[in-house]
C-alpha cells in the first residue's frame, strides 16, 4: 500500500520548515493560553464567554440574511447572492469589467481563496495585489495560504528576504522591520492607483447593515481610500444579529487568533462611503458554494468557525505538516472537516484528511466557538467509509471487529499475542506495520494475566 498523500508530503517537507511551522503554533497556542488567562482570571469566564459565541452562532440564519441583505441596501450597498464559486467568480468579474477596472487591491480573504478568485482575474487581464503582508508573500511565490490568519507561517525571513530581493521589491535584508517597510514602500503605488478593492468580512451585521473588517496592518483602510468601487465576499454564514453580538466574538477572536487583547483595526464598513477618500460604489456578494447543504447536515457546526486558526495552531499534526499539506483552502482540523464538503462530488480527493488526526481533543479544547471537530471527524470518516471512498493505506478492521465483538473469540485470542514475542517482528518492513516499526519499538507483549486474576480475586 502507498502512504497517504498528507503522509507523503510530511515526508519530503524541509526540517527547516517544520520547525518554522511547530514554532509558530506553539508559540501562537501559548499565547492565547496566557492572553485569555490574563483578560479573564476569573473561573468559568472564558468557557462562558465561549458558550455565548456557540449560542449566537446557532441562531437560525436564514432570517438574519435576508435582514441583513435589506440593512445594506438601505445603507446604499448592491447586495448580491452567488450559488457556487463560479457564480460568483463571474458576479465579481462582471462589476469589474463594467467599472473598467484593471488594477484590484486584496484584502485578506479566506473566501476569495476558497473561489480562486486571484487566479481568474489574472486570466482576464486583471491584475489582482494582496495587501496583507502575509498574503503578498505567498502570492509572490505564486503559492497559496498554509494557514488561515498566518498565511506565510511556513517561510522564514530570510525565504522572505530571498524573494523580495528576486522579484525587485528591495535589496536583500531579512531584518523583519525591514521587510515591513518594503512592503508598505511598494504597496503604497498600488494604493494610488487601485480601480477597486476586493475584501472578505469577518462578521456582518444583520441589524446595522454593517461588515466588520479585524486586521492588524491597517492595510483594509488604504485600500478603501484610493479605490472607487468595494465589492465583499462573504459566506452567509458570517452574519451575526447585530453589534451587541459582536462584542462577544471581539473578545475572542485576536485573542484567540494571534494572543492580542484585540486586532489593531476593527472597521466598520456600512454602505459606500461620502468622505472624498472612499468607495463611491459598494457590492456585497453572499456566497453559498455548498453552505446551504452543510447547514441541513449533521456537519451544520462547522460552520460555526470564526476563522481564527487557534484549532490548527493546536493541532499537533499541522504543526509538522503545515497547510500545504490538506491539499485544500482550509487546513488543520477545520479543513478536514470542511473541505471534503465543499468538495462536493469530489469529496474523494480528500478523503485521506479524515485520517490526518490523533483524535487528541486539543481542537476542541482551543475553539472560541466550542465547535465539536473531534466528533465531527469521526463523522466524516464516517461518511467516507459508507461511501466507500479509497484511501491509501487505509488498514481494514474487519478482522479486528470479528474478534473484539465475540467474549469466546476474544478470550481464545489474547494467549496468542505472546506468539509476537517469538517472531522477529521488528525484521518486518512490508505494509503499514512494517513503515510503523521503522520509527518505533514494538514491546513486549506482557498482558493475559487479567481474566485468570479477576477470577481468583473478583
Amino acid at each position: 500500500m502507498s502512504l497517504q498523500t498528507i503522509d507523503e508530503f510530511a515526508k519530503n517537507l524541509s526540517p527547516s520548515v517544520k520547525k518554522a511551522l511547530t514554532d509558530a503554533s506553539v508559540a501562537s497556542t501559548e499565547g492565547r493560553k496566557k492572553c485569555l488567562a490574563a483578560a479573564y482570571p476569573e473561573d468559568g469566564r472564558v468557557m462562558r464567554l465561549r458558550e455565548l459565541a456557540n449560542a449566537i452562532k446557532s441562531l437560525p440564519l436564514s432570517g438574519l440574511v435576508e435582514r441583513a441583505a435589506d440593512s445594506l441596501e438601505k445603507n446604499g450597498a448592491k447586495v448580491l447572492f452567488a450559488s457556487d464559486a463560479a457564480e460568483a467568480r463571474e458576479t465579481i468579474l462582471g462589476i469589474l469589467e463594467a467599472k473598467g477596472a484593471k488594477n484590484v487591491l486584496k484584502i485578506k480573504s479566506m473566501t476569495t481563496e476558497e473561489i480562486g478568485l486571484n487566479e481568474f482575474l489574472g486570466e482576464r487581464g486583471i491584475d489582482a495585489v494582496e495587501t496583507d503582508l502575509g498574503e503578498l508573500i505567498i502570492q509572490l511565490e505564486h503559492e497559496k495560504p498554509s494557514h488561515i490568519v498566518k498565511p506565510a507561517i511556513h517561510r522564514t525571513r530570510r525565504d522572505i528576504a530571498k524573494s523580495f530581493e528576486s522579484h525587485g521589491i528591495a535589496e536583500y535584508d531579512e531584518d523583519p522591520q525591514h521587510i515591513t517597510l518594503a512592503a508598505r514602500k511598494y504597496l503604497r503605488k498600488k494604493y494610488f492607483s487601485a480601480d477597486a478593492v476586493v475584501s472578505g468580512a469577518n462578521y456582518v451585521l444583520a441589524k446595522e447593515g454593517a461588515l466588520v473588517l479585524a486586521t492588524n496592518e491597517g492595510n483594509a483602510r488604504f485600500s478603501m481610500a484610493g479605490a472607487k468601487t468595494h465589492i465583499a465576499l462573504v459566506g452567509f454564514e458570517k452574519v451575526i444579529p447585530s453589534a451587541r453580538e459582536l462584542a462577544v466574538f471581539l473578545n475572542l477572536l485576536g485573542r484567540s487568533a494571534t494572543a492580542q487583547n484585540s486586532t489593531v483595526y476593527t472597521d466598520f464598513v456600512a454602505g459606500p462611503g461620502k468622505a472624498k477618500n472612499s468607495p463611491e460604489e459598494m457590492y456585497v456578494v453572499f456566497l453559498d458554494n455548498g453552505r446551504s447543504r452543510i447547514l441541513r447536515s449533521e456537519f451544520s457546526d462547522i460552520l460555526k468557525c470564526i476563522r481564527c486558526g487557534a484549532c490548527m495552531n493546536r493541532c499537533p499534526v499541522f504543526r509538522l505538516v503545515g497547510g500545504h499539506g490538506y491539499r485544500a483552502v482550509y487546513p488543520g482540523p477545520l479543513g478536514i472537516v470542511l473541505s471534503p464538503l465543499l468538495a462536493g462530488d469530489k469529496i474523494g480527493e480528500y478523503a485521506d484528511l479524515p485520517k490526518a488526526c490523533s483524535l487528541c481533543g486539543g481542537c476542541a479544547e482551543e475553539c472560541p466557538s466550542k465547535i465539536p471537530l473531534p466528533d465531527l471527524i469521526l463523522k466524516m470518516r464516517d461518511l467516507v467509509k459508507t461511501k466507500s471512498l479509497k484511501v491509501a493505506n487505509d488498514i481494514g478492521f474487519k478482522p479486528w471487529s470479528a474478534v473484539a465483538s465475540s467474549p469466546k473469540v476474544w478470550r481464545a485470542a489474547v494467549p496468542l499475542n505472546r506468539l509476537a514475542n517469538l517472531l522477529p517482528v521488528d525484521s518486518l518492513r512490508i505494509g503499514p506495520l512494517g513503515r510503523w516499526l521503522k520509527t518505533r519499538t514494538l514491546p513486549k507483549f506482557r498482558g493475559g494475566e487479567f481474566r485468570k486474576w479477576f477470577k481468583k480475586n473478583g
